[in-house]
């Protein structure tokens, strides 16, 4: 089991380095909120697996103009993510 501090300390030197990276900063990764699983599951369920972050990769790069939106689509067909799922924080 990770150690809790562990993963605040995480969070806070990601906020910290936001004022120096020059171009949209987004942090991904849970604390696991309490919820006992296996990693891998655990992962899917707060979307922060491979999956979700190379969609997220994708959409940051098509909001920033740099490949078409039709990529994202192709992105959530291929991996198959229901852009309906609930947000996970909110369960």
């Amino acid at each position: 089991m990770a150690n809790p501090r562990h993963n605040k300390a995480l969070c806070r030197s990601t906020d910290q380095i936001r004022p120096f990276v020059p171009r949209r900063y987004r942090v991904l990764g849970t604390d696991g909120f309490g919820r006992s699983d296996v990693c891998g599951q655990l992962r899917k369920f707060f979307e922060v697996n491979r999956h979700y972050i190379a969609l997220a990769a994708l959409k940051a790069l098509a909001d920033e103009g740099e490949l078409p939106a039709s990529r994202v689509a192709e992105a959530i067909e291929k991996y198959g993510i229901d852009p309906e799922k609930p947000n996970p924080v909110t369960l």
